[in-house]
């Protein structure tokens, strides 16, 4: 087995950004790199398999939550970084069902902070002076800004949902873990990623989609919510340098300085589309004409956007693509994609979650 100052342990691999983390750690870095994942459905190892053969891959499949699965991983392949995606991560979803966001975003990174602790404790004086737990949240923890100003590093936790409340919680047990036991953490909060391999019940990925096979867009409440967009590959670049560079116990926002309302995002994919895509030859008029307004989430937060001017000046970071670039980008990849978003939508067919029965 490698030595642990060669390993990286990330949870949650499967998933949307961990699956684009790993694709980007086996191209450009020598790390060996340790997938651990529940494969819940949005986990897929679809998304992985340009890297599935590599031999600095492992996939160990493994819940968060269960003490033995995450004690034997740790001994089994003793990493000196952990970088812990693992997350329920819709806001629709929790609204219908919190109590799965509570076991796994909260319970399952108190378990995985503990089994960590232990592990660490255990290390000689300089694998722990190295080591590095890195935790991946989400903006969504500060809630809802005006029509002025940013969320930064020092800004109030206020979440409006069970998704963010329950992220918010992990970050304090994080914080916690560091304050108390000494852990060597870093933290992130993101903005809205988008790119190729999301899972089609996020906002962009089900637009393309469902334009594509002649389905309604829809929009929720009168489209307004502003969203800072973040492509994949630049967060999964800030995430490589926040590990190799960040500094133990602090917060880094990583945002993509990209700000539209959600009826541009779903008016700006209907332009792509009739571009590279045209309607006229699936049966359709224009891609437009299938948008429609419905009932707003409950909760929905009105305004996003991260000031990442820290990570910019500390760490020599800032985003790559545009929202244009990205966007193209990513619409090319979901068109070139058949037999992937066939398989993804088996999982999720377009259809309206986080509608509270009164």
């Amino acid at each position: 087995m490698n030595s642990a100052k060669q390993t990286i342990l990330i949870t949650g691999g499967a998933g949307f950004i961990g699956s684009a983390l790993i694709r980007y750690l086996i191209e450009n870095s020598e790390l060996m790199v340790i997938n651990f994942d529940a494969l819940t459905y949005a986990g897929n190892l679809e998304s992985l398999k340009s890297v599935s053969t590599h031999n600095r891959y492992h996939f160990v499949q493994g819940n968060i939550c269960s003490s033995a699965e995450v004690r034997d991983v740790l001994s089994r392949f003793r990493p000196q970084y952990v970088m812990h995606l693992a997350a329920e991560s819709h806001v629709d979803r929790s609204i219908d069902g919190p109590a799965e966001f509570i076991q796994t975003n909260i319970v399952g990174t108190y378990n995985l902070l503990e089994q960590v602790r232990h592990y660490w404790c255990e290390l000689n004086s300089n694998d722990k002076s190295t080591f590095r737990f890195h935790h991946i949240s989400t903006d969504e923890v500060f809630g809802s800004l005006e029509e002025e100003g940013l969320f930064t590093e020092d800004s109030q936790y206020k979440p409006s949902s069970p998704y963010s409340a329950s992220k918010a919680s992990s970050d304090h047990l994080v914080r916690a873990w560091h304050a108390t036991y000494n852990i060597p953490i870093l933290i992130t909060n993101c903005s809205n990623n988008y790119g190729p391999y999301q899972y089609p019940e996020k906002l962009i990925p089900l637009t393309i989609l469902n334009a594509l096979s002649g389905q309604t867009l829809p929009v929720y409440g009168d489209g307004a919510q502003i969203r800072d967009w973040l492509y994949v590959v630049d967060h999964v670049k800030a995430l490589y340098t926040v590990l190799i560079s960040g500094v133990v116990g602090e917060t880094y926002n990583i945002g993509g300085n990209n700000e539209y309302r959600n009826i541009q995002v779903v008016e700006m994919i209907c332009e792509v589309l009739e571009e590279l895509a045209p309607s006229n030859k699936n049966g359709i008029d224009r891609y437009c004409d299938l948008i429609r307004f419905v009932e707003d989430r409950p909760g929905h937060d009105q305004r996003y956007a991260i000031d990442s001017s820290k990570i910019q000046r500390e760490l020599g970071w800032k985003p790559e693509e545009t929202f244009e670039s990205g966007l193209r980008e990513t619409v090319l990849w979901y068109l070139d994609s058949d037999e992937w978003c066939t398989s993804a939508r088996k999982k999720h067919d377009g259809s309206r979650m986080g509608v509270v029965v009164k």
